[in-house]
This record gives structure tokens, sequence and C-alpha cells, in this order.
């Protein structure tokens, strides 16, 4: 059936919406896919809804193909599955909790592990019903504290969850190279740019995880990459751990008065102003900065934390919220240091941290941070810091966390390299679950010789819906969308121009042809709307493939553009059928 503008649902806007940061989200919404129905929910058009069925189908397309088979759970759960694996606290506030007049606890899924790992149960025993794989394509809910970008970062969102099931670790490789291949297919088809980069697994859990990013300027995601190959999202980057640095000829810790010095750069011009060095200048990297968080534990307990860095680099909120989870991250504020008398804001050093020493706050250091290294950091008195502070001789830290910043340049862990710099958008994200779901909720099954065995899970997320707006960041121009022919609306916009009644006869038949010939059409047949407002309005919408009939009519030819590369040919009429079904099937 010809898609026809002038009874479509449709409502183009020239202007951005006021709340779109990103360009996904002005495209989308001006162009008639998306609108906006509260913070981070939105409804989909007759158009997007279009595309959205077509990622949905490329997806479901490639599944089939290492077969896996599909399923289709509920969005409204119950709250006992959740609770043995204990994810009902360790969700924490991003998940949607309901209650029934029955006052009976449930929750809108923000992911099915546990669903599908009892149905599983309740179903299979046996060693022989394995390898298994499972997936469904399933709206899921999280109450982001900050839902922004449109659909890239909603509440509500469409999302792939498979999961596989195996007898043994050995078994569960075949399932996630499986899975692993068929995502680089889907993503391949959905015309992405992308890459795979190895990532935390979260409140997932599981021992290993990699991540599909979509590369965007826009990206919440920073991920790092390195000559030799190396690629990681920032949370999961490893710092090489330099080796311990000898300290044999290290003079004494030495406290001095450093007046008005609360600040890494005030401490160095300081420094160097009273304490001048002879090789070099004192710099932020000489110094240790202690930082002071609270951590809020799934439960509602908080607990202080104090992190050493070195001076010249900053925490990396993403990075510490990663190595903490489940537990969330706070400020230390003005009641946590009342309640810590011995810290002196702004002139923290270890000798009040530790769980071995007076504040009994765990005190973990930056990796670098290794024996035999000399820092200048607080002396916990108010003007004071101790300079000469030997790691391993003077202080010894709770441990150690990946928090601070990485930066360009940075070694790459495998040794190849220096690090480079770039942001993504998360489309795919695989895990090696191991038996974590398993175990909580009893998945077991006799192996060949008769012995219950605990089953291994993989599990395997793409967002569908958030590859509608990847999709957009990655392809297009300053005049709108330009979308890949196989997530498209439509593979033909037809455009008929002028008064003459003759054009909207021929542009009318020319599109029943095509839609004939398989060839599906968006037919802007509007009468009394100007010729340039329809060439805007099919730009924006990003069709492949624009057809326009007008002038040119009067010579039997029409005009076709390539909406990607902007060149324009001239065919006769006649074999404006054949010619675009050739032009649709070999792109």
């Amino acid at each position: 059936m010809v898609m026809r503008m002038s009874t479509l649902f449709l409502r183009t806007l020239r202007e951005d919406p006021v709340d779109a940061e990103v360009v996904s989200h002005k495209l989308l919404v001006r162009a008639g896919y998306v609108r906006r129905a509260a913070p981070g929910i939105y409804s989909w058009l007759p158009l997007g809804y279009r595309v959205l069925r077509k990622v949905e189908q490329i997806v479901r397309e490639e599944m089939d193909a290492i077969g896996a088979q599909e399923v289709h759970f509920p969005a409204l759960l119950p709250r006992e599955p959740y609770e043995a694996t204990n994810r009902w606290t360790e969700y924490g506030p991003n998940l949607f909790r309901v209650k029934d007049r029955k006052e009976g606890d449930y929750l809108l899924g923000p992911t099915h592990e546990e669903m599908f790992t009892l149905l599983v149960k309740d179903l299979y025993s046996s060693y022989k019903d394995l390898p298994l794989s499972l997936y469904q394509i399933q709206t899921k809910y999280r109450d982001e504290q900050r839902p922004r970008a449109g659909i890239l970062r909603g509440r509500e969102f469409v999302m792939k969850d498979s999961y596989s099931f195996d007898i043994s670790d050995e078994a569960f490789k075949a399932s996630y190279d499986a899975h692993r291949a068929a995502y680089i297919k889907i993503f391949d088809r959905l015309g992405l740019d992308y890459v795979i980069v190895a990532a935390m697994s979260g409140a997932m859990g599981g021992s290993a995880s990699e991540e599909f990013l979509a590369n965007a300027a826009s990206g919440e995601d920073t991920y790092v990459r390195s000559p030799g190959g190396y690629a990681a999202n920032v949370e999961a980057v490893v710092t090489p751990v330099p080796p311990p640095v000898p300290y044999d000829d290290a003079p004494e810790a030495h406290v001095e008065d450093t007046p008005d010095t609360p600040t890494i750069e005030t401490l160095v011009g300081h420094l160097n102003e009273r304490f001048p060095r002879v090789d070099r200048p004192w710099s932020a990297a000489d110094t240790l900065k202690n930082v002071l968080v609270m951590l809020r534990h799934p439960d509602g307990t908080r607990e202080p934390l104090a992190i050493g860095v070195p001076g010249d680099r900053e925490i990396d909120e993403k990075r510490l919220t990663a190595q903490v989870e489940p537990a969330t991250v706070e400020p230390f504020g003005d009641d946590d240091f009342r309640a810590h008398p011995l810290l002196a804001k702004g002139y923290i050093g270890p000798g009040v941290l530790g769980e071995k020493n007076a504040s009994g706050i765990r005190f973990l250091v930056d990796p670098r941070v290794v024996d035999g290294t000399r820092w200048v950091t607080g002396a916990d008195q108010a003007g004071r810091h101790v300079l000469d502070l030997v790691a391993g001789r003077d202080f010894t830290p709770d441990g150690t966390i990946e928090a601070a910043e990485v930066r360009a340049g940075d070694p790459a862990p495998d040794g190849s390299g220096p690090l480079e710099l770039a942001r993504g958008i998360e489309m795919g994200h695989i895990f090696q679950l191991g038996r974590k779901y398993s175990e909580a909720l009893g998945l077991q099954v006799l192996d060949e010789n008769g012995k219950l065995v605990t089953v291994t899970m993989g599990s395997y997320g793409v967002g569908v819906s958030r590859a509608v707006a990847a999709i957009v960041e990655n392809s297009h121009d300053e005049q709108g969308i330009v979308w890949p022919r196989e997530v498209s609306p439509a593979d033909v916009h037809l455009v008929a121009t002028g008064k003459d009644e003759a054009v909207f006869a021929a542009a009318g038949e020319l599109a029943d042809e095509l839609e004939r010939s398989g060839v599906t059409v968006l037919y802007d047949d509007r009468r009394g709307v100007s010729p340039g407002v329809k060439f805007k309005d099919s730009e924006l919408v990003g069709v492949p493939t624009i057809v326009v009939v007008g002038r040119g009519l009067a010579d039997g030819l029409v005009e076709v553009k390539d909406r990607r590369t902007g060149e324009r040919t001239e065919i006769p009429l006649a074999e404006a059928v054949g010619h675009l079904r050739s032009v649709v099937l070999r792109s």
C-alpha cells in the first residue's frame, strides 16, 4: 500500500525541539518519527514505527540464523525471582516497583535473566536438552535519573535480550562466539560504524563482557584503543602497574607549613616558591590527592571511602561507579565532615585514613601509587602538608581502585603503545554470565553420568529502539536524516510538484506500479504545498532515493536523486520502474 503524505499521520517541524541535545533527538522529532510523551518516554509515529520494526526484523533474522528461538515474557514481573538474585535490592532506584491491589510487590522488567532461567528450569532437566538459546524483543523499563538525548537514554525502550544455556564452560564458548558473530552481522546490516570493546559487567554480573559501540561524538561512553588493537570501555581499562621504586636513599618524611593551599594548583605554586627543586619544578603529578566520597549501598547504608590519586588526575565518576557497583556514589558533604572531625578539609593525608587508622575510613589508591613512590600530600592539619612521604614505608593503603581518569597518551595495558580516546553509543552488550543466575535459582540438569550440574549461561542484549537513534547519529547531513536502505521507512520518496493534474496522475500511477513491483513508496501527493517545502521534507525524512515528477514530465522525464550522495539523474518515465527496482536491489 502506497503511503500518501496527504493522509499520512505526519507533521514535520522546521525548528528543533527545545529539549533536544543531540542530532538524532532533533531530527527524529522534526521528521515526525517520534513524539515525546513524558521525560524519557516516547511515542512512535507511523514512519518511526516502520523503521523500528525493520531494525527488529534484522535482529530477529540473525538470531534465528544461529538457532536461537524467540519467546515473549511479560513486562510486569513478580518480586520473588529478583529477590533470589538480590537484584530487587541491587537495582536500587533504577527499578520501577509497583504494588497490586493486594499489596503484592511487582516490577517493570529492566532485563529478564531471572525469568529465562526459571523457564528453562521448569521445562528442561537433562544435558540432552542443551545447548539452548532463547531470545525476546521486549519493552524494558529503567527509572533513569536523568533521561536525555531522546530515545538514546529513556525510561522505556525496546531491547532484544537473549540467553544461552550450556552444560559446561567449554560448550558455552561456542554459544558465546555464535552470538558475537550474529551481532557483527546485525550491526553491519544496520550500517553502523562500530567497534567492539572490553567492558564491565556491572549489575549483570559474570566473568567478562564486551560492548558494541557505535562511533558518535554524542555518545555517552568513552572508550580507548591502541595501535596494537586493544579496545576497551574507559570503565574497563586496567592501569599498567609500574614496578616498585627503590627508596633506600629517600629522606625522612617531613611536615611543612603550607598556608592557604587547599587546592593542587595553590599547593604546587607554594612548593615551587618555598621548596624549589634542583632537578625540575614541582608539578601536580608529585602530589597525592585524597578524595572523599560516600557510598550508598542498596540496603540504604552509607560508607565513607577515601581515594588517593596523583594530583594531576581527576576522579572519573563512571570508572568509580563501575568499581563500586551495586553501591552508588554520593558527595562527601559538610555533615559528613562534621561526623569525622579528624579529617582536615583540603589537607587530608594517609595518616588518618585506612581501617587501621584513627578515622577507620577505607583508603584505596590508584595503581600507580606503588611502593617507593614519593608524594606530597596532606598532613591532616589545616595549612600543612607532608613532603617525601613514601608509599610502602610511611603509609600502606587498604588496596587499589581504578577510579582515576584515563587520558589520551596513557600506555595501553597490552603494551602496544599510547591510548587514543573516542566516544560511542552502546548498541549491544554480551556477557559471560557463568553460573550467577543458575546457582541463585537452582538451574541444574543431569549430565551424561547422571550427576546434577549447574548450567552455564550467557546473556546478550541489543538496544533495538536505541539503534534507530544511533543510525541517525551515524547517518545524517545538514538537511536531515539519511537512512541506510535496510531500515528506511520506504525505498522511494516520490514527490509530485506543481499544480498540473497530469503530474499528479503520472506520479500516482508510478507509485502504484512501484508498489506492485515490490518497491515501497512514500508519495508526497499533497496539493497546495510548494515544491520547496516538499523538497525540504524529502531531505529531512531521509528516504535514500528521491524521485521528482514535475516540469520534466513534458519531455517524458523524471528526476532521481540519491539522498546519500546528492547525485541527480534524469530518466524516462517509461523506464522508471525498472531503473528504481535495480537501484533498490543493488543497494
